[in-house]
């Protein structure tokens, strides 16, 4: 593996069982969350991972943090598979990637203080001994980490009732900062919060990315925010990845119709040319991922189909330097 790809994500698979009965349960199925994907993350970049809600994304987030078991594939992060490392091995290497986690409700203990919450795996890791730390200069980190994301030193004795959604947010942030992790895995981190405070986070995210040095995978369905945040764009359906290419070029010219049709629903801020542009309708819904296939996943919907695509599924291939995408519309793919 190249020495500037960070993380690199290959065939992942991950199924959930479907049982019916109460007492004699038997499998009848499995829901395909995420169905064969791959691609690589280099260092200092920003992924951005993108599709409508169920197609996947969190799952993809929860399993490459290793929160959430791969049915096949590899997540390998600085070359290291992490599915086969032992749990003592995983636990040193979990300091080089964190998570924040969309919700900044229901992803802070309640009876916790911000301090702790920020200082909690800096004591988990200096008692198992990954990180050489004590007390004092624990307090220190976790009170330079809230002053850094935006929030003061004097917040420290509070508890999460008594912030806001965005400051909440922060010590989430704080708290994933604390092991200097390289890879931060950021799993619809503004989608909880007003307008006006997301662009703060985010643009507090960038800030944190240059101090840090930081890797970004950031998931999200507001295909503004991926525009604004991310140097590259991955697009996902149905537990696939469709289409994937830098932003800029993605959102000059998408090629997948599924990209397309995502695109064609992102308001613009003039009203004369919102009024005049063509938006594509997809016809019928998102079809079940419990359902086994041959056939291209977006088939029933394209409004492009041939036959071709209900018989087989195409590949993620490039189309031109750089842009890769899943489509027969393409030469190579």
């Amino acid at each position: 593996m190249p020495d500037d790809i960070l993380l690199s994500v290959r065939d992942l698979k991950v199924y959930f069982p479907i049982d019916r009965g109460v007492v004699f349960k038997r499998r009848v199925g499995w829901v395909r969350a995420v169905d064969g994907i791959g691609f690589d993350l280099r260092k200092g970049e920003s992924l951005g991972l993108v599709g409508e809600s169920g197609c996947g994304k969190s799952t993809t987030a929860m399993t490459i943090a290793q929160l959430q078991k791969a049915t096949e594939g590899q997540v390998l992060f600085e070359g290291k598979d992490l599915g086969t490392l032992s749990p003592a091995e995983l636990q040193r290497t979990r300091t080089g990637f964190q998570i924040v986690f969309q919700d900044p409700y229901s992803s802070l203990d309640p009876r916790m203080r911000a301090e702790d919450i920020i200082a909690e795996p800096l004591r988990i890791f200096a008692r198992r001994g990954v990180i050489a730390m004590d007390d004092k200069a624990i307090r220190s980190e976790t009170l330079s980490l809230m002053e850094r994301c935006g929030l003061s030193a004097s917040f420290a004795g509070r508890y999460p009732h008594e912030f806001s959604g965005g400051q909440r947010q922060r010590i989430g942030i704080a708290r994933a900062l604390a092991l200097r992790p390289k890879l931060v895995i950021a799993d619809e981190p503004v989608s909880a919060l007003d307008v006006s405070i997301q662009s703060q986070i985010l643009n507090l995210l960038k800030d944190l990315q240059k101090e840090f040095d930081l890797t970004f995978l950031f998931i999200a369905h507001d295909l503004a925010v991926i525009e604004y945040f991310c140097s590259r764009i991955a697009v996902m359906y149905l537990g696939h990845i469709v289409e994937t290419a830098d932003s800029a070029t993605l959102y000059k010219k998408p090629l997948h119709p599924y990209t397309r049709a995502l695109l064609s629903a992102v308001p613009l801020p003039d009203p004369g040319k919102e009024r005049n542009r063509h938006r594509i309708i997809l016809k019928g819904d998102v079809p079940s991922p419990s359902v086994e296939r041959k056939s291209c996943p977006f088939y029933e919907r394209c409004p492009d189909a041939m036959e071709s695509c209900g018989r087989e599924a195409p590949s993620l291939k490039p189309a031109e330097a750089g842009h890769e995408v899943s489509c027969f519309l393409y030469k190579g793919a």
